[in-house]
């Protein structure tokens, strides 16, 4: 097992290269410029009207908006998550921290403590699945309390372990650990993805578990695998720039998971409130946002606010814009879809309808 010193320094590598590194996907995109919403000129609403409130893991958001996981483990990740969780109190939106997995194996604190400036902000824990599976439910729940938590993520990551130096190369046992931590932990559950989607099929194996939340985290926005790939030998680089653009575009994703029981958090690629209002009239409850807020917070605490500003006008303008009062009336708004998103749907078990 990698000591302190490495875990922090791949930590620190990551938030380095998620700021302001080359890794977006290179050809992929989200799809969100293959779905349009259809004007209504004659709208009958105020903006005032518009009420963006939503429920997302048990708690009640202002807008439906969670800063996605990014980082800890380092000590520069101290002062970043507490400038995004401090931004997700005053807006009302969620804040969710990057792996846990340095506190888990080493007790590594940086960054995993916000309690202080979000007393009543969404916060959300984050442990990979191959690691929740080799740890008892009651050291979790540590996990969970020591952060003040009011949710768990777990992580599905394959493609960035089999990029990563020393990652994972055994995933067998994560649904057998999601549905025993399901059932024991407690808190809410959101199953996630790191940047390659899920698919229908995966996610009726949640629901049939007992899972009620996942995150798409879905192709189009930072590739994790060009991340690692950045970090690599040679060898491993050569594998990893093949697979940078492996994955299910975010918003075929969404799409695929329509009607299943589960709430769905559109996350990859979510560069704007327009690509917000197309997610939630796709099916999502919410969405997530990384590397713009990551990027933002890197100017300052005023420009992290103007972002998280300017996305929430944003939607709330796409809905003035498409007559819609709330979220729910969003959900049925009229779409337009191009190709190739109705293939990548149908591709990954959905239907566009």
């Amino acid at each position: 097992m990698p000591d302190t010193s490495d875990i922090a320094a791949r930590k620190a590598d990551h938030l380095t290269l998620a700021t302001s590194g080359d890794v977006a996907f290179h050809q992929k995109t989200a799809l969100w410029e293959a779905i349009d919403l259809v004007h209504d000129a004659l709208p009958e609403l105020a903006v005032d009207e518009v009420s963006l409130s939503t429920e997302w893991l048990g708690r009640r958001l202002r807008a439906p908006v969670v800063i996605a996981a990014m980082t800890g483990g380092t000590a520069r990740a101290a002062a970043i998550n507490r400038d995004l969780a401090a931004a997700a109190e005053a807006h009302g939106i969620g804040f969710c921290f990057g792996s846990q997995r340095p506190l888990l194996a080493r007790g590594i604190e940086d960054g995993y403590r916000v309690r202080d400036v979000a007393p009543s902000a969404l916060v959300v824990g984050n442990l990979g699945v191959v690691q929740a599976a080799a740890v008892p439910t009651a050291r979790i729940r540590e996990l969970v309390e020591f952060s003040g938590a009011d949710a768990l993520a777990i992580h599905l990551n394959p493609g960035q372990e089999m990029a990563q130096p020393e990652g994972d190369r055994d995933f067998r046992g994560g649904l057998a650990a999601i549905e025993r931590i399901v059932s024991e932990l407690g808190v809410p559950v959101l199953v996630k993805e790191t940047g390659c989607g899920l698919s229908r099929r995966v996610g009726e194996r949640l629901a049939a578990v007992g899972v009620r939340y996942v995150d798409t985290g879905g192709a189009g926005g930072t590739s994790w695998i060009a991340v690692e790939m950045h970090r690599a030998d040679p060898e491993r680089r050569a594998l990893a720039a093949r697979f940078r653009d492996w994955g299910i575009p975010t918003a075929a994703s969404v799409a695929a998971l329509r009607g299943l029981p589960l709430g769905v958090c559109a996350t990859g690629g979510v560069a704007s409130g327009l690509d917000a209002a197309k997610a939630i009239a796709l099916g999502a409850t919410c969405v997530g946002v990384a590397r713009p807020f990551l990027q933002a917070q890197a100017e300052g605490a005023a420009a992290l606010d103007r972002a998280i500003e300017a996305f929430i006008a944003e939607l709330r303008t796409a809905m003035v814009l498409t007559g819609c009062r709330t979220l729910t009336e969003l959900h049925t708004a009229p779409r337009v879809f191009a190709e190739p998103l109705p293939r990548w749907i149908a591709a990954a078990g959905g239907s566009p309808g």
